[in-house]
């Protein structure tokens, strides 16, 4: 075969291959072994999926719906070029009885438009939108395997891991920033035998430049503004990424400074630092001076100013990601980038507060949902495992033995702890 990524090669017999694909998936979903002619990108793929131990028969969870759903995808880069996969694949795709899907760059499928009858026998396997196709979720498959090895692929048939997907073949290429190369998803086009033809793979990546194109004409590239990305969330130092993708780790004191200055863009006076870090007042704006000192060497030149301190370019952060999706009422976005408290081991009082804030707001939120899903990842990770609250409102929503086990040593221990005041 010429092109390792096409699915046949001219002349190739689709039903034969067919066959002797499942003969290939067969064998190695019960033995472990890759026979031909089974592509190595394919059973690169299978390898991987067996790894992740995606099971044959899984189906895809629908992780995103209705506000959250939609919140994600109008802040998601990809909305803006919607009206050009639209332009350039819809009417191919409502001819020809295909679909033409977008994912993000975790395999979360975003749109899924095309024709109707092909929509609804997709929606069977929840092709939909908000489901993950990953490969580490459903295995080989065009979407998710595209982003797996961030180059254009072409899936045909039993070449898909899970059993349910083979009567389909699919094509996709992933999509970048055309600023600073980071994936942001993929576009595919996904129906019959047909597109197994080697014109469909050339067709998506075509798309996919014709994307990065546009956003590049869209967004134009940022003059000397690099963008620093900052995550405090479940880490008691944080991790520092610069627009070059460098990694910084930073102190303890310096997560707080940066935590602090990320928050206060106008900038904060050495006094106000001082009331937001130290509970003892006994602390001397020396020490302060010299802590910003070595945060500057740290950071770099040009990154941290004074009079007063603030930070010359603008920083992302983690806990801003979980404001914003919150503020949104985007509750499950929200809770899927919670990844554990703020700055846990932080004494510095405004440090303390927000963090309290942030936690406060997500748990209120995830009991007013009552999702049972996400009150139970919240109840079962270290933050959660004690908080009454959210036990309870699993309890109502999910009332399993283990669940209601839990909540009444948890009333117990409550009791205990007023003792004689207990009723």
């Amino acid at each position: 075969m010429s092109d390792p990524w096409v699915a046949l090669e001219p002349g190739a017999d689709p039903a034969e291959r067919v066959r002797a694909l499942r003969t290939a998936h067969d064998r190695f979903t019960a033995a472990g072994t890759v026979a031909r002619p089974v592509r190595p990108v394919v059973a690169d793929s299978w390898r991987r999926s067996a790894g992740a131990r995606v099971s044959p028969d899984a189906s895809a969870a629908v992780e995103l719906t209705d506000g959250d759903l939609g919140t994600y995808r109008a802040e998601h880069p990809l909305a803006r070029v919607m009206p050009l996969f639209r332009e350039l694949m819809g009417t191919f795709a409502t001819d020809g009885e295909h679909l033409l899907a977008v994912c993000d760059a975790q395999g979360r499928l975003l749109w899924v438009e095309g024709h109707p009858s092909t929509r609804r026998r997709a929606g069977g396997m929840n092709f939909v939108p908000g489901a993950r196709w990953s490969e580490s979720a459903m295995g080989t498959n065009a979407p998710g395997t595209a982003v797996a090895v961030d180059r254009p692929v072409q899936v045909f048939a039993a070449e898909h891991f899970i059993r349910e997907v083979q009567p389909w073949t699919c094509a996709a290429a992933p999509v970048h920033d055309p600023h600073s190369g980071r994936l942001l998803g993929a576009v595919d086009i996904t129906g019959g035998d047909g597109l197994a033809h080697p014109h469909s793979l050339a067709f998506v990546q075509a798309v996919a430049r014709a994307a990065e194109s546009q956003l590049a004409l869209l967004t134009p590239a940022p003059v000397h503004r690099p963008a620093l990305r900052l995550f405090a969330l479940g880490r008691d130092e944080a991790l520092l990424r610069t627009a070059s993708g460098h990694k910084i780790r930073l102190s303890r004191r310096h997560s707080e400074l940066l935590v602090l200055l990320s928050r206060h863009p106008e900038g904060l006076t050495g006094d106000e630092l001082l009331c937001r870090l130290y509970e003892d007042e006994s602390v001397t704006p020396v020490t302060l001076r010299a802590e910003l000192a070595r945060l500057r060497r740290v950071l770099g030149p040009d990154v941290l100013t004074s009079r007063p301190y603030r930070l010359a370019f603008p920083v992302e952060s983690d806990l801003t990601t979980v404001e914003r999706r919150l503020g949104t009422g985007a509750v499950t976005a929200a809770a899927t980038a919670y990844t554990g408290p703020l700055l846990p081991t932080s004494q510095a009082p405004a440090v303390a507060r927000l963090r309290r804030e942030l936690a406060d707001g997500l748990r209120a939120a995830l009991i007013a949902r009552g999702d049972p899903d996400l009150l139970s990842d919240w109840a079962h990770a270290p933050w959660g495992e004690d908080d009454l609250d959210v036990w309870q409102a699993l309890a109502a929503a999910r009332p399993s033995p283990p669940v209601l086990a839990r909540l009444a040593a948890l009333d117990e221990d409550q009791r205990n702890s007023w003792g004689p005041y207990a009723t």
